[in-house]
């Protein structure tokens, strides 16, 4: 039995999607372990192209079972949606291949809601939401306001909660924002549009993880966002309300006595950023539209521009650090085929000095980046499928990371396709 982790290294989009598509050939079972219709996992197969915001991405292969785990905001609405959407591409979802976790906490209506009013309130002094709902619901969550996804098999008990809350959050709608309360009308009628179908798929998904366990199958646990967005580690307040890290993984996933063996740490070949918070070696500009232009910079599910930059050394060697990350899947390391010098963040300047350490968030809004340029290869590399065959430049570049960051990449994807990867 084999249990790996995939997560983020940096700010999230790094590309764990296409990631996770591939390296399920390998593994049994698939579980989501946090987050929830915020994310945007882009991943393109013979089925097409996808971004995924709360399916696992090993949802493509009809062999292996995939889980939305207990740490995961159950976006019925969302889920629903995308599970339609897949579907009529040619995906087959059963509930033998798709299962969520009856101790999944639901995200109700007024969660998108909230988010949406929150982020109008403070205005230029936003946290750079994707309205989702994320921030309302976990809040909700550790405060023991929500419905799980198992009582919807006991609709007497959820009527009788879900009157509760909707007072509960009734005042705060209203008296603090100033909108329209929701009625229990509303909230049947989403029930029945939404969760009811998503029902069938609902079950013990601990249960069935233990068991998998005993029958030593191979367990991938798929992360959302970044290193650098988690709630405890990240660049606070601008970060996700969940972990992101592979520590959290065996709690969330709903298998709290499972060991990772492998954390394959996700690093996209230059920076990005969607959202608010300090971004130490953004670019601006001409040269920002440029690299954003090559790389297709645009959020999955905002459709926002990213923020993007050149790779930033201290901040990547940070997250390899809290991920724990034995390996390391260097992405998009072809859209930096148009640059003849490649620019890296190496150090950031704080208060005077240079330092190689991630500073706290406070302090990030007085670093500045220190940049070195290397040799850029100036061809196409996306038919690249070997090690030997990289250009030199490009594989110095690869060496030159690999060793300043201490950890060893051993997948180097050259284009967005399954196959568009070479394995060192």
């Amino acid at each position: 039995m084999s249990n790996c982790a995939i997560v983020g290294i940096n700010w999230g989009d790094e590309g764990k999607g296409r990631m996770v598509d591939l390296l399920t050939q390998d593994y049994d079972v698939v579980v989501r372990y946090q987050g929830g219709g915020n994310a945007g996992h882009t991943v393109i197969n013979e089925f097409g192209k996808f971004a995924l915001h709360l399916l696992p991405s090993g949802i493509f292969r009809q062999n292996v079972v995939n889980i939305l785990g207990s740490g995961v905001a159950l976006d019925a609405e969302n889920l629903w949606k995308e599970m339609e959407q897949v579907q009529a591409q040619g995906v087959a979802l059963t509930p033998d291949t798709l299962k969520i976790s009856d101790r999944c906490s639901l995200l109700l209506p007024w969660h998108r809601e909230l988010d949406a009013l929150e982020e109008q309130r403070l205005q230029d002094k936003k946290y750079g939401s994707t309205k989702q709902g994320i921030a309302p619901f976990y809040s909700d969550k550790y405060q023991k306001k929500t419905i799980l996804a198992g009582d919807l098999f006991y609709p007497e008990r959820m009527e009788a909660h879900l009157q509760d809350l909707m007072e509960w959050k009734n005042l705060t709608i209203t008296k603090v924002y100033d909108a329209k309360p929701y009625t229990m009308d509303m909230l049947h009628a989403w029930i029945q549009e939404y969760c009811e179908k998503i029902k069938p798929y609902i079950c013990d998904t601990g249960a069935y993880l233990k068991q998998a366990q005993a029958e030593g199958k191979n367990i991938l646990f798929e992360a959302q966002l970044g290193a650098l967005r988690d709630l405890d580690y990240g660049i606070y307040p601008y970060t996700t309300s969940s972990n992101t890290i592979a520590a959290y993984a065996p709690i969330g996933s709903g298998l709290p006595s499972a060991k990772i063996d492998d954390v394959v740490g996700v690093v996209k070949a230059y920076s990005t950023c969607v959202g608010e918070g300090p971004f130490v070696c953004e670019w601006f500009g001409e040269e920002a539209e440029a690299l954003r232009e090559a790389g297709a910079e645009y959020g999955a599910k905002t459709g926002r521009p990213r923020r993007v930059g050149p790779l930033d050394i201290v901040a990547t060697k940070y997250g390899v650090a809290v991920q724990g990350a034995t390996n390391i899947a260097f992405t998009k390391l072809d859209v930096l085929s148009f640059m003849e010098k490649i620019p890296v963040c190496t150090h950031y300047e704080l208060h005077g000095k240079q330092t190689d350490e991630f500073p706290s968030p406070a302090a990030l809004d007085f670093a500045k980046p220190v940049f070195a340029y290397l040799d850029g290869w100036n061809c196409d590399i996306s038919h690249v499928r070997k090690w030997e065959d990289l250009p030199k430049q490009a594989q110095d570049y690869i060496l030159w990371v690999e060793e300043r960051i201490g950890c060893h990449i051993g997948y180097i994807s050259v284009g967005p396709e399954r196959d568009s990867i070479i394995i060192r």
